[in-house]
């Protein structure tokens, strides 16, 4: 959906289809019918944005095939839907068995990634709405940290040499402009802001800058404000903003069988004490002494409470709104809401039905978007259809 900020601009605010992922194009078409449409209807708005999740090999056939493009677009059109902002993180879907670190492969080291990311700038290009100011695609922050050595890291900055230098041909070509944000993440080369600031510093920021993800930045233990400062004071810009809380346990060792409960074998869930504790998953978490605070990279529902005495980080995100968009001047357009985990949830917290799961995400943007409204956004700007 589209708000209004005081300051005239325009802010997109959708949610990401990586909740409900499809693998090809029919598939993918589904999903809208399926998800997207309903919660469209159940927000009573016009138009919704799509965060759209694309796996490389459809994203490469779509590329070569402007009349796919096209018809990808008249079917998103015809159900009021639009789409300014492209998922490149998951490069292809899990498949069984799962191995959990296979999300960050490939990386910005091998060419395979660089070639994803350009395929899907050329779909962007072709998406995105007559009015919108640009697009935006969010992926992965270079690499997963190990190994990790001077020629890993040559390779990735001749990669984002090539991605900018791509992404300005684009915009000669099409006359639209596709921005790439590097999403910090627990675990990787760039884990916080402070580690954005020094390997994104560099780089063509017109534009290549950072995915702002408010879970990851929560289990860093960043402060919103001091982690914007940071990237300010290095010149690296907020490119897309994904509206997310984590998981926080205040006393892990009296939590620890609550917090069994969100074990899962599908996706990692880094876990990070304010001092100290710096895990890869959460089963490696609870098999130490660490007393916390805890917070752990598990995205849950943005309207609902964990399962209690659990919270959620919602007052980060909160707060990084607050910087991000309740000033005189909004500092991102492109607000995402990435709660990818409603199929591994605790089973009293998950859907059992794609309309409960509709409903979910539905509860999600409305709550995404009362808060905005709280800061002075909004709800009269529609699309052009």
């Amino acid at each position: 959906m589209r708000l209004r900020h005081p300051d005239g601009s325009t802010v997109h605010l959708g949610y990401c289809t990586n909740v409900h992922p499809a693998e090809d194009l029919p598939g993918i078409v589904a999903q809208f019918d399926t998800y997207a449409v309903p919660v469209r209807e159940r927000l009573g708005v016009p138009v919704l944005g799509l965060g759209l999740w694309l796996a490389a090999p459809v994203a490469a056939g779509l590329a070569a095939d402007r009349a796919a493009v096209h018809r990808l677009r008249a079917e998103l059109t015809a159900r009021g839907l639009e789409v300014v902002t492209l998922n490149g993180f998951p490069y292809e879907a899990f498949q069984a068995p799962v191995v959990k670190h296979a999300v960050y492969h490939p990386d910005w080291s091998a060419p395979e990634r660089l070639r994803y990311t350009l395929d899907l700038a050329e779909v962007l290009a072709q998406l995105l709405p007559e009015d919108a100011r640009r697009g935006s695609i969010s992926t992965l922050p270079l690499a997963w940290r190990t190994p990790w050595d001077a020629g890993t890291r040559q390779r990735c900055r001749t990669a984002l040499g090539a991605l900018a230098g791509g992404l300005a041909a684009l915009e000669r070509r099409s006359g639209r402009t596709v921005r790439v944000a590097f999403e910090p993440e627990p675990g990787c080369v760039i884990e916080s802001t402070t580690q954005a600031a020094d390997l994104l510093g560099t780089v063509d920021t017109e534009r290549l800058g950072v995915c702002l993800d408010l879970a990851h930045l929560a289990c860093a233990w960043e402060e919103p404000r001091d982690a914007l400062r940071r990237l300010d004071a290095a010149g690296v810009p907020v490119v897309k903003v994904q509206v997310s809380a984590a998981l926080e346990s205040t006393d892990p060792r009296a939590d620890a069988e609550v917090l069994r409960g969100y074990v899962e074998p599908r996706f990692l869930h880094q876990t990070r004490a304010r001092h100290g504790l710096a895990t890869d998953d959460l089963d490696e978490a609870l098999s130490t002494p660490d007393g916390g605070p805890w917070r752990v990279h598990y995205h849950v529902p943005l309207h609902a409470e964990p399962i209690p005495p659990l919270r959620a980080t919602t007052g980060v995100l909160s707060e990084a709104l607050t910087e991000l968009v309740g000033g005189p001047a909004a500092r991102c357009d492109h607000l995402d809401v990435e709660t990818y985990t409603w199929g591994v949830l605790p089973p009293a917290r998950r859907p059992s039905t794609p309309d409960e799961l509709a409903g979910g995400i539905a509860a999600e943007l409305a709550y995404a978007r009362e808060l905005l409204t709280t800061l002075g956004l909004t709800h009269t700007v529609e699309a052009t259809r």
